[in-house]
């Protein structure tokens, strides 16, 4: 009986192991797979849907994104070097960290959306929509920021904070 047994011990101990196993390496890998950053440098996406799309990381230097929809998405840490965003839509739209320096933004609607410590020093803010829009630590030429701070209004519903204030007009 001791012979027959010892096989279903083994057995038995060879199956804790391997559930042990998986267990162990499925606390060790990321919840969620590591995904590359999307370039899409130097392309033209005129009107491309990027609603609600998550685009951490992604480049759009010098990248023609006329009327393209950003409605909802996550672009922190974005570069969006020289990117043309006329009539483009960034409502709602979380922008923190990223970089818009010599963009062009004529008709943008940037409606909610998060664009702290973005780097937008360069760029080129025209007819744009900014109600509830947060520019915590955002560096503005003097002439844009005076030009923000005529239209500005509202407060971001995700950070709490007023418009006017995170511009720090006067």
């Amino acid at each position: 009986m001791r012979r027959s047994i010892s096989p279903l011990v083994r057995s038995l101990s060879r199956a804790l192991c391997s559930v042990l196993a998986l267990l162990a390496l499925t606390l060790l890998l990321p919840l969620q797979p590591a995904q590359a950053a999307m370039d899409y440098a130097k392309q033209v996406l005129i009107g491309h849907d990027f609603a609600g799309v998550d685009l951490r990381g992604a480049t759009f230097n010098l990248t023609n994104l006329r009327e393209a929809d950003f409605h909802g998405s996550d672009l922190r840490g974005a570069s969006l070097f020289g990117a043309k965003l006329q009539d483009a839509d960034l409502s709602g739209a979380d922008l923190t960290d990223a970089t818009l320096d010599s963009a062009v933004l004529d008709g943008t609607d940037l409606r909610n959306a998060v664009l702290e410590n973005a780097f937008a020093f360069n760029t080129r803010f025209n007819n744009v929509l900014i109600d509830g829009a947060d520019f915590t630590n955002v560096p503005f030429r003097g002439d844009v920021l005076k030009a923000l701070c005529a239209s500005a209004s509202g407060t971001n519903p995700v950070t709490g904070r007023s418009t006017k204030d995170t511009l720090e007009c006067s």
